[in-house]
């Protein structure tokens, strides 16, 4: 997952917020200074005796909350659409998964656990909150990543400061301001501005966990930053998701589905399908039914309810996206649809399936996070496994066929932290949620996530006095 960059400042301490289907500035968010990430972080420290004191008044509150940005959807989601691209549809299916997470967590308890081990002893594991947690998310969910680091940390007793991406401050602040009126003072704050606030709020002495999603080479430099005080870190780092077609696959059948689980959100998810791997005898029927589908997509401003595909979000993004494009047609890749920048204004992009790509080529090798998707041929399933397997990233992965148990057995050989059937990038709120190789460090969902926000602390009791 791509890092943020630059983004023009207005002067003031304030800096702009663009709307992708425009280019153009249409509000501002604050610029605040590193200190004020450490008045935070100290009011926060502050706020933790009391939250992690008392588990059903979290409870409550949490419910609460949750109640609270359910009755604010209408005003998040037409903020989300504007200031991140994506259609409104999807913007009000982020608000809700947002509140169904806050509701799972709300209800998560940490069980406490006896050891019997034949000594005259009681002992029990407890478990206890970290403290003060620090949370920096991305653009391309801002609301769903946000509220899947606060959910399990305050569920868990923590409190937070947290860090949306400049490009996408506005819907995030409005979040913490409407979890404000339900949650006590400073359990969570959000703090909104360019570097080095980040890298200030990562290293920061007082807190106890960092969770961060984002590229691999930002992922890294929290990590440093962590290690000063050594805080417990989560890192989500992005993917380079294959899908592999088996050579009993129903083309047309599964088509809508793998169109999407590539496409959706403009292909800026972590764990979208972004390279797909179809036997040499069906890759020309695999290409057409994807290109048909990129041809007749509505792309469009996010705030018109006929489009299917919004803009990138942002300028840079939209610069890899062409960059990676464009190497991959000067090394002999040809465009079965799309392959350019749309002539309009804003960061548009035409969906693109690109045929004949060198496997070598950025586009397959990288994460290109936007609306592109290469589909290759292999003439082996041994081949297409160690093509699949032979990046640096373990997200996820993706078999399709008709034989489900030799789907499953090929599936099983995927080095990443989830495989699908037939589907892909779906994901419940009870299971883990982790990467392998460089995708990531922790786990995140289900009970894991909230065990990952807490650490154990062992009683030792003696039968007798």
């Amino acid at each position: 997952m791509p890092t943020d960059e630059a983004v023009p400042s207005t002067g003031d301490r304030r800096f702009a917020v663009l709307d992708p289907a425009t280019g153009e500035a249409f509000d501002e968010a604050p610029d605040q200074r590193p200190e004020e990430v450490d008045a935070a972080v100290d009011r926060a420290h502050r706020a933790w005796r009391g939250w992690r004191a008392d588990p059903a008044a979290r409870t409550a509150a949490l419910l609460a909350a949750a109640d609270a940005v359910e009755s604010a959807g209408p005003e998040l989601a037409p903020l989300l659409t504007r200031e991140q691209g994506k259609p409104l549809a999807e913007s009000s299916a982020e608000v809700a998964r947002t509140v169904a997470r806050l509701r799972y967590f709300a209800e998560l308890d940490p069980r406490s656990r006896p050891i019997t081990d034949g000594r005259p002893v009681r002992s029990e594991v407890r478990w206890r909150p970290l403290g003060p947690v620090a949370a920096i998310v991305p653009w391309n969910f801002p609301l769903q990543l946000a509220s899947a680091k606060i959910a399990p940390a305050l569920a868990a007793g923590n409190t937070m400061v947290l860090k949306p991406s400049p490009f996408t401050p506005l819907a995030t602040r409005l979040l913490g301001e409407v979890l404000s009126t339900a949650l006590p003072a400073d359990v969570l704050t959000v703090v909104t501005g360019r570097e080095p606030l980040g890298a200030r709020l990562a290293s920061h002495p007082g807190i106890r966990h960092v969770t961060f999603t984002g590229s691999v080479p930002t992922g890294r430099d929290v990590a440093r930053g962590a290690a000063a005080s050594l805080a417990r870190v989560t890192l989500e780092l992005g993917g380079n998701d294959a899908a592999i077609l088996l050579d009993d696959v129903d083309v047309e059948r599964i088509a809508d589905r793998l169109f999407w689980a590539a496409f959706r959100n403009c292909g800026q998810v972590c764990m979208a399908v972004k390279r797909v791997y179809a036997p040499v005898r069906l890759h020309a029927q695999v290409v057409e039914a994807l290109a048909q589908r990129a041809k007749a997509v509505a792309v469009g401003a996010g705030t018109d309810p006929r489009t299917q595909l919004g803009p990138v979000n942002n300028a840079p993004q939209l610069a890899r996206v062409e960059r990676y494009t464009a190497r991959a047609l000067a090394d002999g890749a040809r465009a079965a649809a799309g392959g350019r920048r749309l002539d309009r204004p804003g960061y548009f992009f035409a969906p693109t399936i690109l045929t004949d790509v060198p496997p070598d080529s950025p586009v397959v090798t990288e994460e290109q996070f936007g609306p592109v998707l290469p589909v290759l041929p292999y003439g082996s399933l041994d081949e297409a496994v160690e093509a699949a397997n032979g990046t640096g990233y373990g997200l996820g992965g993706s078999v399709w066929g008709t034989d489900l148990d030799r789907a499953e057995a090929v599936a099983d050989r995927l080095e990443c932290g989830t495989a699908w059937i037939n589907h892909h990038a779906e994901l419940s709120l009870a299971q883990p949620f982790a990467g392998a190789k460089e995708s990531g460090v922790g786990v995140a969902g289900g009970p894991w996530g909230l065990y990952g926000n807490l650490r154990p602390f062992v009683l030792h009791r003696p039968e007798e006095a």
